[in-house]
């Protein structure tokens, strides 16, 4: 059963353990906790958001602690269940496997005491010890992902994926964090910069786990990349969809003006065609992604993207896509009766079928797009009414 938090005391620090089968360190974990909130005088609260099958959640309620058990699975799920049941005015995040060094508490509040409104414990400006850390995950992986969130939004992270935070619970209450998996700590790192949270990073000590790690590097490596498009969809996936479909459209274009498609130009012309379609179809997605994020809350509603919010405004996509398709079925129907008039024989119309396979496809997509563009704005558009 839940442990109940109380009512009626003011708590200094929440500090909060999300647990997955780690009966062998959550004692040790608490123990230090305790150490460090009866050395520190801080009036203090530990709570476990507990999803194990093992003996977990057992250990930490003898030991004092308040254990919840999430309703789903999943990293930011867990944080997201003790957040609401947290009472402290600092809230500090650690993992219950014993990797973080939680004597070092106090180093990540008194940034919060003077003024800041989150912490990040950085294991890469501290002390990595021998066997804590994989050379996928210390070299390629925590290295590039913190790149491109540095780079994306502008920030300047040296540990992105540091499982050891501290933040204020009004600074908390500002963030519209929302992911249940391993994407939360990049979620919330972004969304306090978007905030424009006052961020600070102290040194911390990273060590080695007592038992293997659930961490699953390429699964769990993608999620924050996808959520790190999902976020900015335009520069990196609209944008380079846009530059091929151009060169697409440029090489059809060329080539065609050139003459003797099918006996000279015809290889080159093909992946023009290729290059537009394919790139069309990015340049939907990214806008589709776009308004995904901006219904979410993860973006603002401005430029192209609030134009294309606008849902009457879909009907012209409608209707621009019905008559490129329309369109390609008339050059396809003109193939079909010039092969009538030579009385079924020979015919080489290559590029003329291509065009037309280009102007149907194309004008499927836009159609497509309109209408999932639509489905997406019902409810947005019905609360605007």
């Amino acid at each position: 059963m839940d442990s109940q938090p109380g009512t009626g005391t003011s708590i200094d620090v929440s500090v909060i353990l999300p647990a997955l089968d780690e009966e062998r360190t959550i004692g040790e974990c608490i123990s230090k906790i305790q150490a460090v909130f009866r050395d520190n005088a801080i009036n203090g609260e530990i709570i476990v958001s507990d999803s194990s099958t093992d003996r977990t959640p057992e250990i930490a309620g003898s030991l004092g602690a308040k254990v919840f058990r999430t309703e789903r699975n999943g990293y930011g799920n867990a944080y997201l269940t003790a957040f609401r049941h947290a009472r402290g005015h600092f809230i500090v995040m650690g993992d219950a496997d014993d990797t973080y060094d939680f004597c070092q508490i106090p180093d990540l509040v008194a940034p919060l005491e003077e003024g800041a409104d989150f912490v990040i414990g950085s294991r890469f400006k501290g002390v990595i010890h021998p066997g804590s850390m994989t050379f996928l995950h210390r070299y390629i992986g925590n290295p590039v992902l913190t790149w491109m969130i540095n780079i994306i939004f502008h920030t300047r992270f040296s540990d992105s994926h540091s499982g050891f935070r501290a933040i204020t619970r009004e600074a908390f209450d500002r963030l519209p964090v929302k992911t249940g998996g391993m994407e939360f700590a990049s979620e919330m790192l972004v969304m306090a910069s978007k905030e424009q949270l006052k961020i600070v990073e102290v040194p911390i000590d990273y060590y080695p786990r007592q038992t293997p790690s659930k961490l699953h590097s390429f699964a769990d490596g993608w999620r924050h990349i996808r959520f790190v498009l999902l976020m900015k969809p335009l520069p990196f996936i609209a944008v380079p969809g846009l530059l091929f479909s151009l060169l697409g459209l440029f090489l059809m274009t060329f080539f065609y003006f050139q003459g003797e498609i099918e006996s000279s130009h015809l290889h080159a012309f093909i992946l023009g065609a290729i290059l537009m379609m394919g790139g069309i179809q990015v340049v939907l997605s990214g806008f589709l992604m776009k308004t995904y994020s901006v219904i979410h809350g993860y973006e603002r509603k401005q430029g192209i993207i609030e134009k294309l919010m606008i849902y009457h405004n879909l009907e012209l996509f409608l209707v621009m896509g019905f008559f490129l398709i329309f369109a390609g079925i008339l050059l396809g129907l003109n193939i079909f009766l010039q092969w009538i008039s030579t009385n079924f024989g020979f015919l080489s119309e290559i590029s003329t079928a291509i065009m037309s396979l280009v102007l149907i496809v194309t004008g499927i997509q836009i159609f497509l797009f309109a209408v999932f563009q639509s489905m997406m704005l019902l409810n947005e558009n019905n609360n605007h009414l």
